[in-house]
């Protein structure tokens, strides 16, 4: 297969970590034989510096000719710390979202068995966990008109959805919901948001063509409680953009480390694939960014294009960095592997799969590993 992706490394890590799911697609190439073609861009803080705009009109275009987007992080302490600021990093990837249709955020949450006691909740509590979150991504109350009163004392956002907004992802994630357990969570505030009423109107309606998959509904304080105290309940959960994105970097803290988890975007014609992390710019340059939420997020793209084996062998070479130890000191405090040395790592088994883990034990607890 023929593929045109753009990257977007951003901030902080973003072009670090990105730099190994390149790597891992780059293996992939050479194993299954397909032909991936990669042109970068600017977007973010550093597109702010360098352009004057956190998404250059360059870099919309880039990603709108492309098949896909790999993206890597966004933000900067410069912004973040400074309400003053008029344009942020942040507006590059709502407007990217937005421009792309991207109106499906899917964010997956899995305990990794090697890696539970890393958790700070209970392994009898989080083991098995594994469920995936559907986001909306492109409305409510990110999207809807904002208003400051000339004195600046008073604000307002204002959350508002449509039932095409809310039925094309709700389909989503019924269809999700009937490959994997046929059970399916709304999650809302309709006790008290008139938008969340209309959510769960249009999605118990929906929920009537999908008779095999069992509809339940959590307003989403109590979602945030159950998520903690019985993760492994879930098997779709189905919300609006604020919700979703507090409640999927709740999710994060489920499996140990936030360095994990993948992300994809989709749209009707577009999609991007992102770590759900953030830019880390304490790690800039450092060499101890965890590298694996990109590289599965780069799994997610390939599986996208229905490359559902050549993801496999990502997914596994990570299983493997994860069995073997493998990892950035986010999973290990005594590790001495780098980004760098997990990215190599995880893309050499990609190539000799069949190779068991590829490493010369002797130098592993030395944190050095002898590719053979």
């Amino acid at each position: 297969m023929n593929l045109n992706i753009a990257l977007l490394p951003g901030d902080g890590v973003g072009s670090e970590v990105l730099d190994q799911a390149v790597k891992c697609l780059q293996a992939v190439e050479e194993t299954f034989n397909h032909h991936f073609v990669y042109k970068e861009a600017l977007v973010g803080a550093i597109a702010i510096d360098k352009k004057g705009n956190p998404l250059p009109d360059t870099t919309l275009k880039l990603c709108k000719e492309a098949d896909a987007v790999l993206f890597g992080a966004i933000g900067d302490p410069k912004y973040d710390n400074n309400p003053e600021a008029t344009v942020r990093p942040e507006q590059g990837l709502l407007k990217l979202r937005k421009e792309l249709g991207l109106y499906t955020n899917i964010r997956p949450v899995k305990v990794f068995p090697t890696l539970i006691d890393n958790s700070p909740l209970k392994k009898e509590i989080i083991a098995g966990t594994d469920f995936i979150i559907y986001r909306e991504l492109t409305g409510g109350i990110y999207f809807g008109e904002k208003k400051t009163n000339a004195e600046g004392t008073v604000a307002s956002d204002l959350c508002e959805y449509s039932e095409k907004e809310i039925s094309r992802i709700a389909h989503l994630a019924f269809k999700a919901a009937k490959n994997r357990r046929n059970k399916l969570t709304l999650v809302d505030k309709a006790n008290v948001l008139e938008s969340s009423r209309l959510w769960r109107k249009v999605v118990t309606s929906i929920g009537e063509s999908y008779p095999e998959v069992s509809l339940d509904f959590l307003f989403v304080d109590n979602a945030a409680m159950q998520i903690i105290l019985n993760p492994s309940q879930f098997d779709v959960i189905l919300t609006e953009n604020m919700f979703g994105d507090i409640i999927s970097d709740e999710g994060s803290v489920i499996g140990g480390s936030i360095g994990l988890l993948a992300s994809a975007s989709v749209g009707d014609k577009n999609a991007l694939f992102e770590p759900i992390h953030g830019s880390y710019p304490q790690a800039k340059g450092k060499d101890i960014a965890n590298p694996i939420a990109s590289i599965l997020s780069a799994a997610m793209l390939l599986e996208n294009f229905g490359l559902f084996e050549e993801a496999m062998a990502v997914r596994e070479a990570v299983d493997k960095s994860l069995k073997k130890g493998v990892v950035t000191q986010d999973l290990d405090n005594k590790s001495q592997y780098g980004t760098k040395q997990v990215g190599d790592f995880i893309a050499d088994n990609i190539v000799d799969s069949e190779d068991d883990f590829n490493m010369n034990d002797e130098n592993i607890d030395l944190g050095k590993s002898t590719i053979i």
